[in-house]
């Protein structure tokens, strides 16, 4: 019968954590990290526009019939543009005191509608009609999550290719025959768009009584997908 002696014991027990330890933790070659994206400019097809009333009165009750009645017009002016989405905004009411006694002067109230569409014409002969007692806050144009999901699935598979041309070049660099794809991640960018602001006194689309619509430039947006991941050489 054999016997290890003590350092024996100790070195193969070094060579069965070594031997473990390569098997959990593999050491990884020829690992290249790979950048690449695709990028598009697409015209914006929707419109926004935030609109607002504000109005002032001596009593808190006749100022809140004053607005409610103005709004429920605009509210029913809008249902003749069946194409425009058309909500409430923030509605807030508020006391005015006198600067020199500070008394209680009159009470002033402020609402908001927001209308939302892709049709531009629509849009902006409602702004006209509302104009005739709403003031516009702002306008702003964006691309419409239908297109803005088109747009970014198309660029997707660019930036994949694109992704792959790169990996097959550095591949070639590195005189390498061919690469396994570790990971890849695709990834799209946030789009906030910069709304229009309109004063008062530019905010007119039309005259009072025309209804008219205003020629619109929407401009252009840019969305682009990056696809970054690792790649590893054979």
């Amino acid at each position: 019968m054999r016997y290890l002696t003590l350092p024996s014991l100790v070195f193969a027990s070094l060579l069965s954590t070594a031997a473990f330890a390569q098997q959990a933790e593999p050491l990884n070659y020829n690992l290249v990290n790979v950048q690449a994206e695709a990028t598009r400019q697409i015209s914006n097809d929707e419109m926004h526009a935030v609109l607002y009333i504000e109005r002032s009165k001596k009593q808190p009750a006749e100022l809140s019939a004053l607005i409610t009645q103005l709004m429920n017009q605009a509210i029913a002016a809008s249902k003749k543009y069946p194409q425009v989405k058309v909500e409430t905004g923030t509605q807030s009411t508020y006391p005015v005191y006198d600067n020199d006694s500070q008394k209680l002067k009159e009470w002033r109230g402020r609402a908001e509608i927001r209308l939302e569409s892709t049709d531009f014409k629509a849009v902006s002969q409602l702004i006209s009609e509302l104009q005739q007692d709403f003031q516009t806050q702002s306008i702003e144009f964006t691309v419409s999550d239908a297109k803005r999901k088109k747009v970014e699935n198309e660029l997707m598979v660019e930036a994949s290719k694109n992704f792959q041309q790169r990996a097959q070049m550095l591949t070639s660099a590195w005189n390498k025959s061919s690469y396994n794809l570790v990971n890849l991640n695709l990834n799209t960018n946030n789009y906030y768009p910069q709304p229009v602001m309109m004063r008062a006194n530019m905010a007119k689309f039309a005259g009072a009584e025309a209804a008219d619509a205003q020629n619109v430039a929407a401009g252009e947006s840019k969305i682009t997908v990056n696809a970054n991941g690792s790649i590893q050489f054979k």
